[in-house]
């Protein structure tokens, strides 16, 4: 298979992918909200929430994430020699596989009805993937010519950014 067609494939499975991450996050943030309302609602919004979570973590989520790392492996064995920026970028996909696999646990807990987690702890957490997405965007597409420190500022600052929307977003919503 063409080098070009591997390519377009594992970008289109990354993006299914962080959609459905980005997705998943806000349902369990209005499945945690649900969990405040009284019954009937609570109930009623709940099995809805959950539903729609088990569908989007497995059958869209989850074999994004499989077909995105296969075809990565894919263009991987492609590459005839490995440069510095594509290190760093196998370190950022590895900890996305790690907040991948922490929203499993959230919905696992949420399944349970164990809601340990606030729906703005969930909101702080929905922005994890916004960071590594910038991260690994850039890092792509700029490769060898950014600075390091340059990129390291600007992530603080975008973290810095979606902090301060979410504690806005807060104060708008208590008002």
């Amino acid at each position: 298979m063409n080098f070009l067609y591997i390519k377009a494939l594992h970008i289109i499975f990354v993006v299914t992918w962080f959609s459905g991450m980005f997705y998943l996050c806000r349902l369990l943030i209005y499945n945690r909200e649900a969990n405040d309302k009284q019954d009937p609602d609570k109930t009623i919004l709940q099995q809805q929430y959950n539903i729609m979570i088990k569908r989007l973590l497995y059958g869209i989520t989850l074999p994004s994430a499989i077909l995105t790392l296969i075809f990565g492996l894919w263009l991987l064995l492609l590459y005839p020699s490995i440069p510095l920026w594509l290190y760093i970028k196998l370190g950022l996909v590895l900890l996305l596989f790690g907040y991948h696999f922490s929203l499993h646990v959230l919905c696992n807990q949420q399944f349970r009805r164990d809601f340990k987690y606030s729906s703005n702890q969930l909101r702080i957490w929905n922005e994890v993937p916004t960071v590594f997405l910038v991260a690994v965007v850039m890092l792509v597409v700029v490769k060898q010519e950014i600075s390091l420190w340059y990129g390291l500022l600007g992530l603080a600052a975008l973290i810095v950014v979606l902090v301060t929307a979410i504690k806005i977003y807060k104060i708008i919503r208590k008002a």
